[in-house]
């Protein structure tokens, strides 16, 4: 197979990746993208999205994804809807393949995302963006004055109910445990809300509602005993998973598998490969934080490319 080489390649198509394309076409480095066949990153089961700025009236996840692309395209990037199978950063120029094409890059950018954990129950994933959510600072705001759960027991979890309270007329935080993951900070802070209340030792057994949430059912994981909920939504704060197994090994990751990056900067442990969005972003997780890294790492390669020599 012939490779087919860029000065730029981006590896993604979230906000960050289309964000990093725009600014890296707008440059002249005639990008490409490998947006992958799930393309638009999490945005893409995102019926409502509220808070980027630029959309008052707001505006659906896919039409602010497919307004990016068609950005990027204006200005130059070729976008390859395939998803990248393997990279080889030992190198340069980088080596990246998919099922059918190989490409070379000058400069990489990482903008591969994370995927959130869910509970794994059919029930769930049927009622996505139906009452159920990954993303209190994203849908909290849609439950105003009505009962909602959180199912987690760490500080995301905690962070997220707390959040949610602002909101709520009641959080229960469900957790399979009879006390919480969290740091002792924010366990206290959660305890003494008085919106919040706890299901201890319980985990969901089923999510309740045809349309949109009604409830959930909850099981008792000592006695096996099952109670439900009367609740209109349901936040699952059991973590992220950054999407970064196609680069174990190859780049430095964090403790919990993001990718490092150098304070202030996108700049990897690898010269030339760059990392932005969710992919290195373990603590705000937004839309309009993942562009602002997008733009980053678009100027970081672009200054290194011509210091390089490579204009």
């Amino acid at each position: 197979m012939d490779a087919q080489h860029t000065r730029v390649l981006i590896i993604g198509s979230g906000p960050a990746g289309y964000t990093a394309a725009i600014y890296a076409a707008r440059a002249g480095l005639e990008p490409i993208m490998l947006a992958g066949l799930t393309f638009g990153g999490q945005l893409m089961i995102t019926t409502e999205v509220e808070n980027f700025p630029g959309y008052p009236e707001g505006i659906t996840g896919p039409a602010l994804m497919e307004d990016l692309q068609k950005q990027a395209e204006r200005f130059g990037t070729r976008i390859v809807f395939a998803d990248a199978t393997r990279v080889d950063l030992s190198r340069r120029p980088f080596v990246a393949e998919t099922e059918e094409e190989v490409f070379t890059a000058d400069a990489l950018l990482i903008a591969t995302g994370a995927s959130a954990r869910w509970l794994g129950i059919d029930s769930e994933q049927r009622l996505i963006n139906r009452g159920v959510s990954a993303c209190a600072t994203c849908d909290g705001a849609f439950y105003r004055d009505k009962p909602i759960a959180v199912a987690g027991g760490g500080d995301t979890a905690m962070e997220e109910a707390l959040f949610l309270t602002r909101f709520a007329s009641r959080v229960t935080v469900i957790h399979r445990r009879d006390q919480l993951r969290a740091s002792k900070i924010m366990q206290e802070r959660a305890s003494k809300h008085e919106k919040i209340e706890f299901a201890w030792n319980s985990v969901v057994d089923d999510v309740l509602g045809d349309e949109f949430v009604t409830g959930v059912r909850l099981e008792n994981v000592n006695t096996g005993e099952t109670r439900e909920l009367a609740v209109d939504g349901l936040f699952v704060a059991i973590g992220h998973q950054p999407n970064t197994n196609l680069f174990s090994g190859q780049l430095e990751l964090t403790d919990t598998g993001y990718i490092e990056v150098q304070a202030g900067t996108t700049r990897t442990s690898v010269e030339g490969v760059y990392a932005c969005g969710d992919v290195a972003d373990a603590v705000y997780r937004q839309a309009i934080t993942a562009a602002g890294t997008g733009c980053m790492a678009a100027i970081d390669a672009e200054r290194w490319l011509a210091e390089q020599g490579i204009e």
